[in-house]
């Protein structure tokens, strides 16, 4: 069980699609992670929005002419997204065990986002596997985009991983880091609590 699924049970599907969507109604932006990845692979790239829950992110993509695969482990949101983008390809998998050739997708993806504090909430001691398995994903060239919080401010639950040990883990998975910022707007990284992290195969 990761951390996530500690914290939600794994039934909290409706409940989060019903708050982005309050979000979204009150005039905020909620497609800062989308936008930042049209910005770094050029329209009509594969995605693969790793831990893509009810499936925002991967969503609005589309939108923008993107081909994209999501994968989550929360049936609750997948039950959200595919009810919401049937077209799309969703699939139910642990990202600690994820082999996309296993389940019928071909790797090759031009860019992996994992947003939404995907890695801080993997069950402790998967990061390292998960960040391989990622990498594995990518085409050569190809980029792992992930954003997440670094101190109790910014995650719902105590921090347990830096940037230098999701630095670590990416390196050994054979990633180099080529940008980081403070939030998916692009700010620069100065410190503070959280970062997006682009790492390229």
């Amino acid at each position: 069980m990761n951390r996530w699924e500690q914290l939600t049970g794994g039934r909290t599907g409706e409940q989060y699609a019903a708050r982005f969507a309050e979000l979204a109604e009150g005039g905020q932006d909620v497609h800062g992670e989308a936008r930042l990845c049209a910005t770094l692979v050029p329209r009509g790239s594969r995605v693969l929005d790793a831990g893509c829950g009810t499936g925002r992110v991967l969503i609005e993509l589309a939108r923008r002419g993107y081909d994209g695969v999501g994968v989550d482990r929360d049936a609750s949101m997948l039950a959200v997204a595919r009810r919401t983008a049937p077209v799309l390809t969703w699939l139910e998998a642990d990202l600690a065990e994820f082999d996309p050739a296993a389940t019928g997708v071909t790797p090759g993806f031009d860019l992996v986002v994992a947003a939404g504090n995907v890695f801080p909430l993997l069950a402790p001691g998967t990061e390292a596997g998960v960040a391989a398995a990622l990498a594995g994903a990518l085409k050569p060239g190809g980029l792992l985009v992930a954003g997440f919080g670094l101190d109790r401010e910014h995650l719902p639950v105590p921090p347990g991983l830096t940037l230098a040990q999701y630095d670590a883990h990416c390196a050994a998975a054979g990633l180099t880091l080529a940008d980081r910022f403070a939030t998916w707007d692009a700010e620069p990284y100065t410190g503070g609590g959280y970062a997006v992290s682009v790492h390229r195969r």
